[in-house]
C-alpha cells in the first residue's frame, strides 16, 4: 500500500491509501468516481485512457491510465476531462468537438479531447506556420483510435479552433490575408 497525494483538476486529493498495483485508470473511476476517463483496450494502444499531466515548467503531456500505477502519479498535477469546462461554460475545443459532431459513440472523445488541448496550450507557447498546421495536427492525434472511424471530424474540429484565433497559434506570414483551410479528405463542405 502507498500513500497517494496528487491534484487533479485543480483540486488536492490524499493522501489516500491505495494498492502499488491499483491503476491509475481504477483509482480515477472508482475510488474518485470520475468515470469520464474511459478504459478501451488495457494495452495503452487505443488512448482514450489518457489524462493530461503539467509539468512545473509548464508544459503539458498526455499519459495513458489503464497500463499505468496510481502510485506512479503521486505529487502529480493532473487534468481529466471532467476538468475541462468551467462553471458549466465548455471550451472552445468541446464546443468545436460538438459542431463537427466528431464522437459517435464518445467512447475516445477523453483522449482526443485531451490530446487536443496540450496541442493547442503546445501551439500557444510556441506558434507554427500555418503550411504545418495539417501534419501537426495529425501527428498530435495520431495513436488515438476511434472504432467509429472520427478521425477527419476530430481533426477538422481542432483545425478549426486554431484557425479561429491564428494570431495566437500560428506564426504571423508576412502579407497573408484572410484564408480557408484546404477541405480534408472525406470533408462534405
Amino acid at each position: 500500500m502507498t500513500a497517494l497525494s496528487l491534484t487533479i483538476n485543480g483540486r488536492a486529493h490524499g493522501p489516500i491509501e491505495v494498492r502499488d498495483d491499483l491503476s491509475m485508470n481504477d483509482f480515477l473511476r472508482e475510488v474518485l468516481g470520475m468515470t469520464g476517463t474511459k478504459f478501451g483496450c488495457g494495452a495503452a494502444q487505443c488512448l482514450s485512457c489518457v489524462v493530461i499531466i503539467d509539468e512545473p515548467d509548464g508544459t503539458s503531456h498526455t499519459n495513458p491510465t489503464c497500463v499505468v500505477s496510481a502510485v506512479n502519479f503521486n505529487g502529480k498535477r493532473i487534468r481529466t476531462v471532467e476538468g475541462h469546462a468551467a462553471g458549466g461554460t465548455l471550451t472552445p475545443l468541446q464546443t468545436a468537438f460538438i459542431e463537427h459532431f466528431s464522437f459517435q459513440c464518445g467512447y475516445c472523445t477523453a483522449g482526443f479531447l485531451n490530446e487536443g488541448q496540450v496541442l493547442l496550450e503546445r501551439l500557444a507557447a510556441t506558434p507554427i506556420p500555418r503550411a504545418e498546421l495539417e501534419q501537426t495536427i495529425l501527428e498530435a492525434l495520431d495513436g488515438h483510435l476511434c472504432r467509429c472511424t472520427g478521425y477527419v471530424r476530430y481533426h477538422q474540429a481542432v483545425r478549426d479552433v486554431i484557425l479561429a484565433e491564428p494570431a495566437r497559434y500560428l506564426l504571423a506570414e508576412a502579407g497573408a490575408g484572410a484564408e480557408t483551410a484546404p477541405p480534408l479528405k472525406g470533408d462534405r463542405r
